[in-house]
Formats: C-alpha cells, sequence, structure tokens
C-alpha cells in the first residue's frame, strides 16, 4: 500500500459507487467485481428478494468463504508445521537448530 488514495467508479448491482482507495485501482475493481457477482447470484436464485435484503446475502456468502478460506489456511499451516517438525527429527542434532530460520515471522523456536 502506498498510502496514496485513488478514486475508482464501479458498479455494483444497479449502483455506481465512487470508492477511495489506497489500494490498487485493478484490486479495487476486482474486489467491486466478486461482491457485484455474489449480489448477481443472490437475485438470479429465482427467489423474489428485496434490493437490502440481498445485499445482505450476498455479504453472508462472502464471509463464508472468508471463514472457509481462514479455516482452510489455518489447516494448511498446522499441516505444515508438522510437516516441519517430522523433517526437523530427521536431520543431524547439529542441523536441527538452523531450521528455526524457516520459521514464521513471530516464531520463537
Amino acid at each position: 500500500m502506498s498510502g496514496e488514495r485513488t478514486l475508482v467508479k464501479v458498479r455494483i448491482g444497479s449502483d455506481e459507487f465512487s470508492l477511495r482507495s489506497d489500494r490498487p485501482e485493478e484490486y479495487t475493481r476486482a474486489v467491486a467485481e466478486h461482491v457485484d457477482r455474489a449480489l448477481r447470484e443472490v437475485l438470479s436464485s429465482g427467489a423474489i428478494v428485496e434490493s437490502h435484503k440481498a445485499a445482505v446475502l450476498a455479504a453472508l456468502s462472502i464471509a463464508d468463504e472468508l471463514f472457509q478460506e481462514r479455516t482452510s489456511r489455518a489447516d494448511l499451516a498446522a499441516r505444515l508445521e508438522r510437516l516441519s517438525a517430522e523433517l526437523a527429527r530427521l536431520l543431524p542434532p547439529a542441523k536441527r537448530r538452523s531450521t528455526a530460520a524457516f520459521a514464521s515471522p513471530g516464531d520463537e523456536t
């Protein structure tokens, strides 16, 4: 993030938004397109839904994606930690300390 804020005009649903962001314009557009796609999925589900309720349902869908990704990432991190410990046990004792260089920032090993 550069700290420089840019103004990006995007369309979500039938509304246009002017978003100020310190992220790159392409990123901001991609995020808005993701939200728009989630909203369109809710609206195209066949049920007649008021637009503000559709927005809430789209937000719930996106939050579900986020929670699933966080869980997947935590599971992967735990698997990598177990694998790292297993590999460290296979190393000669003199080499085991040098594996701390591969630990995540903030890890105290």
